[in-house]
């Protein structure tokens, strides 16, 4: 059977690649998201995908039944369920699109699939809440799940809530729980080292600069040999702590060396920064970062995108990975 696909909050288009990725059957009918940058990255790797610039909340529910849809992936905007968002949840304007869809579900009675990513946090919120009755109250079978990409073989930290929902008038063989999921049974093996994932003659502008050295104490490092990333957020590169890992090609035995060297002096002095050069440690390259969100090797952004662009969008994307395999689930006959 061939499906036929809404996008919404498409971004870069992680949801694309994924539904690419898992060998189902349909098309990406539309693509729908407000950002002007993420939508010429999208339209640069998809181009022959109907991509509508605009608010959400201006699609009818006779526009997506004229599209003859019957499968929804969205990712809706998350700050509003992290620390950084303040967690104002539903008081916060940011959910209001995604309000408003789940206000029209009842009026999409050619839905029948849905897929939804958000951050971790979003399943003790009231939106969700909000999300989950309605499916409840549209006769649809819902199953939640909180996944990491390393339990999917992929070296990256990337916790997230997703939820899958299909109508209950189709016959679903997967087992359901009340609870939420945080493993899938299938064995996906141990992550791959980063050395396949690694760029060689990296430019000299990933380099760390003297002032983000200084906080190296709170540096993430990885090497060539790391099965592990940390979650790379929309502020990497701005801030040091909190938002991705570095990398260096020295070993792990010399990183410890400088780190032992460099804790001789007072952090963030000039001694301190001189030892900490010696690793030589830069950012992962946008590319690295795709290849940890299991973007395929063909996927690329314009190269009118500034570096700042492709990390804020990066951040705000999803793990390819993870959603492919869900999407197999969900659609299991």
């Amino acid at each position: 059977m061939s499906h036929n696909i809404l996008e919404l909050y498409s971004g870069i288009g992680g949801m694309h690649c994924a539904w690419n990725e898992s060998g189902l059957q349909g098309k990406i009918v539309a693509a729908v998201d407000i950002n002007t940058v993420a939508n010429e990255v999208y339209r640069h790797n998809f181009p022959d995908t109907k991509l509508l610039t605009k608010n959400i909340q201006k699609l009818s529910p006779q526009d997506i039944k004229r599209w003859k849809i019957d499968t929804i992936l969205m990712s809706p905007p998350c700050q509003p369920f992290t620390r950084n968002g303040k967690y104002l949840d539903d008081n916060d304007p940011r959910t209001n699109s995604f309000l408003y869809i789940i206000e029209i579900l009842d009026q999409l009675d050619n839905i029948d699939y849905i897929l939804m990513e958000n951050v971790k946090g979003f399943e003790s919120s009231t939106v969700r809440n909000l999300f989950i009755d309605k499916l409840k109250e549209c006769n649809f079978i819902y199953q939640e799940f909180l996944l990491c990409p390393s339990s999917f073989g992929v070296p990256n930290s990337r916790l997230r809530y997703y939820c899958t929902a299909r109508r209950k008038t189709l016959t679903w063989p997967f087992k359901r729980k009340d609870e939420i999921i945080t493993q899938l049974p299938k064995d996906y093996g141990l992550p791959f080292s980063l050395q396949t994932i690694i760029e060689d003659d990296v430019h000299e502008k990933y380099l760390l600069p003297d002032k983000k050295l200084k906080h190296g104490n709170v540096l993430d490092i990885c090497h060539r040999t790391s099965k592990r990333s940390c979650c790379f957020t929309k502020a990497y590169t701005h801030y040091s702590e909190g938002t991705g890992s570095v990398y260096t090609d020295k070993s792990p035995e010399m990183v410890q060396k400088c780190y032992e060297k460099a804790n001789l002096s007072e952090v963030g002095s000039d001694d301190y920064v001189e030892s900490m050069k010696e690793l030589k440690l830069r950012y992962f390259t946008p590319k690295e970062v795709l290849m940890l969100m299991s973007f395929p090797q063909s996927y690329s952004f314009p190269t009118n995108t500034s570096l700042k662009q492709c990390y804020r969008l990066l951040g705000n994307s999803v793990n390819v990975k993870v959603i492919s395999e869900l999407l197999k689930i969900l659609f299991e006959e």
